[in-house]
């Protein structure tokens, strides 16, 4: 119940009043049934923007820091997104990724529309990483249908360096859904799954226009970060 009232009355209006997203091809986002939506990610709006163009409910996979974040402002952070259904994942530690898969895998279960970033991390600098393997996971394990996804316009909202965000339009973009039934029982395999993350990717990156780094944004953030106190 909350979540309708975070997308119709509370935050839904501010957002489409403030950054006027506009959506093509939601005629390829499925009205009922469990479905995954693929992205790329280069902001923090993303998740906000995403759930503003679209009729269904869409869950998030969130990192466990936004629900522990201390302050009056941590708080009322962790009440929206537990209110709002959002999946608090531990990033930290060898069986992460196993426990985002297990949740992904819990709410597609369910029918749910389940929202993923193959990328793992926001892009640092507005391109599109490698993706990792958990999207094709879940896919292959579910048999539901990848809608690829593309957020444009939203890393110039607060690009590196920016202490406070830019209202500027924005535009999503869904693709047409990828199936992957013909791989049949081949879900464990490593090439295969490499195999299907990549023509994911590559569709995110056909929607998005983006450049292409064939390395995991997760890395290159370490690099800098290294950099940084170097």
């Amino acid at each position: 119940m909350f979540y309708y009232v975070l997308k119709y009355v509370l935050l839904g209006p501010l957002l489409r009043l403030l950054f006027r997203p506009q959506a093509e091809g939601l005629e390829h986002v499925p009205a009922k049934g469990a479905a995954i939506v693929a992205s790329n990610h280069l902001s923090f709006a993303d998740p906000l923007l995403m759930p503003a163009v679209l009729k269904r409910r869409i869950t998030f996979l969130a990192k466990a820091e936004y629900f522990t974040a201390p302050g009056i402002t941590g708080r009322l952070v962790a009440l929206v997104l537990r209110s709002a259904g959002q999946i608090s994942i531990d990033r930290s530690g060898r069986a992460a990724g196993q426990a985002a898969i297990r949740e992904g895998l819990g709410a597609l279960g369910e029918g749910e529309l389940l929202a993923i970033y193959p990328e793992g991390t926001r892009s640092p600098d507005g391109r599109l990483y490698k993706g990792k393997v958990g999207v094709a996971v879940m896919a292959l394990a579910t048999q539901a249908p990848v809608i690829p996804c593309a957020m444009v316009g939203t890393f110039e909202i607060r690009p590196p360096g920016r202490a406070l965000p830019r209202i500027r339009p924005v535009t999503i973009r869904f693709g047409e859904p990828l199936d992957f039934s013909r791989f049949g029982r081949m879900a464990h395999q490593r090439t295969v799954l490499r195999a299907v993350t990549d023509e994911i990717t590559y569709a995110i990156l056909q929607l998005s226009g983006q450049e292409y780094v064939d390395r995991y944004a997760a890395d290159v953030k370490a690099e800098q970060a290294m950099g940084r106190r170097g």
